[in-house]
Parts: structure tokens; C-alpha cells; sequence
């Protein structure tokens, strides 16, 4: 028999200039803020609701089959959800896939993550788009009660992004080693048992599928917190230095990192950067990062690469973006969106040294740039015969 629909919405989302979105609720109950972005993504939830990149944000899912694959232990990007919550077309259907060992809704309420379906997520897309990433309170109450002034002062007070360190807040407590290599059919997970170069990652926010493709890579990974210094970095004698993805601010967190990459900087090693550890470089380098208008969140960006005139379909989380106009001399752009034209890369001329702002280990997206991380290999390789 079929399941009656709620005789009222059991959950609202409230944005700072007014405006409300009844919905049906489902995860946990309760009351969240948050910023308001969308993901473009038609795959990948789970691995998006638990990247450490999007701290402080409720994720808009512009896909509307939410669901469908469940969750599973092997496709978490991180232990719990980071994504303050999640807004839906419609009701999570039911799992249909030979992996699956939870239901999303019920792994919702266990991570203590607030979600709304049955919203007209194209209006909302378009609102953000139009209007940039709103400020946004969501709750959710089985009862349908709400207090919507309360809810609206709610997102109206919300800090927002901008001066936001919350890379301290997603980073390792403490230094660990890491050999998982990238899910292959039919083993699943292997480990890395003959490592040919010894890499230190600074963990803003990182990924596991990150790491993952470094150990596949040939990397020997150790994962040090966000706060290390170049002294700490350089004590594991390192072949090479990756700055990981995060969430924030960067030139808020970059009050405590530049200083340390700039140490680094001064050796010969080779760095290798992702997303907020790109800006972090570029910020080391003497550029400066922008807020963007909504971001760009999704796994079907198109990036072209000016060295090769390649254009490859990238995964990117990004609310800030490296501003190429303030890229010093030496500094090459390498990379360039193709949808507005914001910086994706940048290199040091005549030096390993490089950094890209979408997410080669494609989890979820395509793996098309890939090899940006046999790129740090094969520089950590010449470093040592040369």
C-alpha cells in the first residue's frame, strides 16, 4: 500500500533575503545555517556530502535521482559528512545497487545531517546563479512546525565564507602514513607495497581518493595537519610536498600556511597542489584569491590546458578562485575554465612546482586529468637522477 504523502511540509529552507522553500524533510531533525551552493553532479553524493571542501555549506543537487545508489563505507571522501545539509528535487528513492549496505535517509540521521526534498531545485539554482551563493537556515521538524522569523534571522546571522579559516577545523589531528591505492575491479582497495618516492601532504580538508591516487602513483604518503610547519614538513627528508583540497577562506587560512610553503618554496622539491592548496601556492607566490559569484561545483567543467590546448571535463568544489591578473612574473596561468574563463592552474616557470583548482582524483567526475599526479612523480623521479 502506498505510503500517504504529509498532510504539510515537514521541512523549510529559509534564505537571508526572505525568501522560503517548503519541503518534505528527511536525516536528522533539527535546525542547521549554512552557505547555499549546487552540484551538478549525476553521481558522487555520497562522496560530495562527505568532502571535507564543503564545511559550512548546504549542497543544492540539481540531478534529481538522489538515492538511488545508497551509501557504503568504501565511498566516503572522509569518517563522517561535512556538508552542513542537502536540498532535493524529490524524496530519496529507495537503494538499488550491489554495494549499497545503508539507506541514504538513514545514514542521514546517523551523521546528525538535515535534508529537504521536494523543492523546485531549478528556481533555487537559478536564484543562486543569478543572485550568488545565499546565506540560508534549514530545518527540519516532523510535526511541520516552524518559526519562519526565526529561521530568516537565523540565515541573516550567519558569518559566511569570507575571512573563514575552517581548514583547521577538517584537518588530521595528527601526522599518519597512508598506502591505500584507487578502487579497481575486481580487489577493490590494494596497498601501495613498493613506493619509489616518499611524499609529505598538508591536509587542509583531504580527500582519501586524494591520497589514494598518489599511492597509486608510487607515492609513499605522509599526512601532516594543516598547521605544520616547513620545519615539521622537511624532518620526513620528503622527494616531494602535495597541498591537498579544503574549505574556506584561503587567505584566511593562509595566515599560518604561506609562510610555511614559502620555506618550502625555497628548496628544489617539487609541490603539487589541489583546490585550496592551488591557492595557497598562488597566495605563497604573491597572488590573490576573490570570493566567486556561486562557485563552480559540479563533475562536467570544462578546463582547457594552455600547454597542450587539451580541454578536459573536470571535477571541481570551489567558492574562491586565484585571481590571474595578480600572478607575479614567473608564474604562468595553465589552466583556464571554460565557462567563465577563471584561473584553473598555475606553474612556475622552469620549476616543478604547479598547482591545479579542480580535482583530478575525480571522486566523483571524470579522470581526465589524472595525470597531473604521474606529472608529480615523474618530477620527484628527475629530481632524484639529476
Amino acid at each position: 500500500m502506498a505510503q500517504s504523502a504529509p498532510s504539510k511540509p515537514t521541512a523549510c529552507l529559509a534564505l537571508a533575503d526572505g525568501t522560503l522553500f517548503y519541503g518534505i524533510g528527511f536525516g536528522a531533525t533539527g535546525q542547521t545555517v549554512a552557505e547555499l551552493c549546487f552540484n551538478t553532479a549525476m553521481t558522487g553524493y555520497q562522496e560530495i556530502m562527505t568532502d571535507p571542501s564543503y564545511a559550512g555549506q548546504i549542497v543544492t543537487f540539481t540531478f534529481p535521482h538522489i538515492g538511488n545508489v545508497g551509501v557504503n563505507p568504501d565511498d566516503d571522501e572522509t569518517g563522517e559528512p561535512v556538508a552542513e545539509g542537502m536540498v532535493v528535487k524529490w524524496d530519496p528513492t529507495l537503494a538499488s545497487n550491489w554495494r549499497t549496505t545503508e539507506e541514504l535517509k538513514d545514514w542521514l540521521v546517523r551523521t546528525g545531517r538535515i535534508a529537504i526534498g521536494g523543492v523546485d531545485t531549478r528556481r533555487l539554482t537559478r536564484a543562486i546563479r543569478q543572485q550568488g551563493s545565499p546565506h540560508v537556515a534549514l530545518a527540519h521538524d516532523p510535526q511541520g512546525n516552524f518559526d519562519i522569523e526565526a529561521l530568516v534571522a537565523a540565515a541573516r546571522s550567519f558569518a559566511g565564507l569570507e575571512g573563514m579559516d575552517l581548514a583547521k577545523d577538517v584537518t588530521c589531528a595528527q601526522s599518519y602514513r597512508w598506502d591505500e591505492m584507487r578502487w579497481a575491479w575486481p580487489d577493490g582497495y590494494s596497498r601501495q607495497e613498493a613506493p619509489q618516492h616518499k611524499v609529505v601532504a598538508v591536509d587542509y580538508g583531504a580527500k582519501r581518493n586524494i591520497l589514494r591516487c598518489l599511492a597509486s602513483a608510487g607515492c609513499d604518503v605522509t599526512v601532516l595537519p594543516a598547521t605544520a610547519t616547513a620545519e615539521e614538513v622537511l624532518a620526513h627528508q620528503p622527494d616531494g610536498v602535495f597541498l591537498s583540497n579544503g574549505p574556506g577562506d584561503p587567505a584566511a587560512t593562509g595566515e599560518y600556511a604561506v609562510p610555511m610553503i614559502r620555506e618550502i618554496l625555497e628548496t628544489d622539491l617539487p609541490v603539487f597542489g589541489i583546490c585550496l592548496g592551488h591557492q595557497m601556492l598562488a597566495l605563497a607566490l604573491g597572488a590573490k584569491t576573490v570570493k566567486m559569484n556561486h562557485g563552480h561545483h559540479g563533475a562536467n567543467h570544462p578546463v582547457k590546458d594552455y600547454e597542450t590546448g587539451k580541454v578536459e571535463i573536470t571535477s571541481m568544489n570551489h567558492g574562491f578562485a586565484v585571481d590571474a591578473q595578480s600572478l607575479p612574473d614567473g608564474v604562468m596561468e595553465t589552466h583556464v575554465s571554460l565557462f567563465d574563463g577563471s584561473n584553473c592552474g598555475i606553474r612556475i616557470k622552469d620549476r616543478p612546482v604547479y598547482s591545479v583548482q579542480h580535482h583530478p582524483e575525480a571522486s566523483p567526475g571524470p579522470q581526465d586529468s589524472f595525470y597531473l599526479f604521474e606529472r608529480f612523480a615523474d618530477a620527484m623521479a628527475a629530481r632524484k637522477a639529476g
